[in-house]
């Protein structure tokens, strides 16, 4: 079975939530990064997606692209070290299912049939590309489903009549945008929010899993009611941005992921 599937089927026999972070790998550094992936799980993380840096994101806000930016301008992260570094992760005995967020071209560059032998080596159940929508897909999808890699697609509310198609595809979840344009903190959703996951709840019987903006613990909690995972993105990384002056120093590095393991806890409700 398939990692996300199983976390799914656990927290469902437990009557909980997933809580699913994001982070930007390579910020700051790359060896930080497997550090961060530690402290997620201690904080009571359920999996977490693995941002690839991108120089010219799409979907990403402000925060997210500032640590793009630092992880480029640091380490020149690519996608192969991402990918490696969910191996150091597995390999300090994290046990999060790790899900790839990328866009399509640095895997096209990379080459289908090689990206998809190196992430099933590495550890990786799931995938998601945000700018490649459901009528390009087919060949990838294709190549995800034959290595039981989940390709997560992501729905909006003005995804529409196309809500049914694209749910009645997914593996793994769904990932439901909560709020118009591009990532970010926010204290308010899209007006018309419970009735679109109403609506994609309807469309599928696979996990749904709700993101762009939630920042909070009464957020977490608001969308718990409705969906099957949480995912908290910008604030997680923020939060990291916060504190990479301690992260960057030997003397103060615990400190530092001690602070993101307080705020991923009390989103988690295990502070």
């Amino acid at each position: 079975m398939n990692a996300i599937d199983a976390a799914f089927q656990r927290l469902l026999e437990e009557g909980r939530t997933a809580l699913i972070p994001f982070v930007t790998i390579g910020d700051p550094d790359l060896g930080t990064s497997v550090d961060i992936i530690k402290t997620l799980e201690q904080a009571g993380a359920d999996m977490v997606e693995l941002g690839v840096p991108y120089s010219d994101p799409l979907a990403d806000g402000p925060v997210i692209q500032r640590a793009s930016e630092r992880a480029l301008s640091n380490a020149s992260v690519t996608l192969a070290d991402v990918i490696d570094v969910a191996a150091q992760a597995r390999a300090a005995g994290v046990q999060l299912p790790f899900i790839l967020f990328t866009y399509f071209n640095p895997v096209l560059q990379f080459g289908l049939d090689r990206f998809f032998d190196l992430i099933v080596s590495k550890g990786i159940s799931g995938l998601i590309i945000p700018d490649l929508p459901i009528e390009e897909d087919a060949e990838l999808r294709e190549m995800a489903e034959r290595a039981d890699i989940h390709l997560i697609p992501l729905v909006a509310p003005t995804s529409n009549d196309r809500v049914t198609r694209i749910a009645a595809k997914a593996r793994g979840f769904v990932y439901c945008v909560s709020s118009l344009g591009v990532t970010g903190v926010r204290a308010d959703f899209h007006k018309g929010i419970d009735e679109f996951l109403a609506t994609v709840r309807s469309a599928t019987s696979t996990p749904i899993a709700v993101g762009f903006g939630i920042s909070n613990r009464e957020q977490v909690e608001r969308f718990s009611k409705q969906a099957d995972g949480v995912i908290v993105g910008s604030a997680i990384v923020r939060k990291i941005e916060e504190v990479v002056p301690l992260l960057q120093s030997p003397d103060t590095k615990q400190a530092g992921l001690e602070q993101i393991r307080q705020f991923v806890s009390e989103l988690s409700g295990r502070a």
